[in-house]
């Protein structure tokens, strides 16, 4: 099976970041199914390590107001909801349920290097695959880095141990951008074949 046209459109060639939402709510049903989506991508042995946490009332998002740079305040405070994509250091210790090969857990818990280098590679990758999903499900989606990471994990994830990575606000664009899409590079720049 290929994506058809209209399907490679959706994730890739039409899709953009959104400037304005639609005042349009996702529903809890949304972002279950947007879950079940990500939750099902590959990670290295299995590592599941990505963790989120889904804001969705204005008083939590108006919590962000001061960790955000100042570009991303309006789109990040009106959007319906705003994903902390972050990741558990820890994440070896779900290994009894996710993979229960002898020896894993210990091999993780050993290393703390190893172990952070792990659960950073594999939330990023699964922060791409909610990007993703949330397009296959007809949100759109505006990834943010301007942000103030230690902020967002006192104020949201101390209680947690997790670790922040970035932040991704999910809703209905309100038309399209006005700006044309910024320049991307041609495969001869950005690719070797050897």
């Amino acid at each position: 099976m290929v994506l058809d046209e209209a399907g490679l459109d959706l994730l890739f060639r039409t899709a953009r970041t959104p400037e304005r939402w639609r005042d349009e709510p996702v529903t809890d049903d949304v972002l279950h199914r947007l879950y079940d989506l990500v939750r099902l991508g590959p990670t290295s042995g299995n590592c599941s390590p990505a963790r989120f946490v889904f804001l969705r009332t204005a008083d939590n998002r108006e919590r962000l107001r001061a960790t955000l740079s100042e570009g991303n305040v309006d789109k990040v405070l009106s959007a319906p909801v705003t994903v902390i994509v972050a990741h558990d250091p820890l994440f070896f210790d779900r290994f009894a349920t996710l993979n229960p090969e002898p020896g894993l857990r210990a091999w993780f818990a050993a290393d703390v290097g190893l172990a952070e280098e792990t659960a950073f590679r594999n939330g990023t990758l699964q922060g791409g695959y909610l990007i993703m999903a949330a397009r296959a499900l007809g949100l759109d989606v505006l990834p943010i880095s301007g942000f103030d990471a230690y902020a967002v994990e006192d104020s949201f994830l101390a209680g947690q141990g997790w670790r922040v990575n970035f932040l991704v606000s999910l809703g209905y664009a309100d038309g399209q951008p006005e700006r044309p899409r910024a320049p991307r590079l041609s495969f001869d720049d950005a690719c070797l074949m050897l």
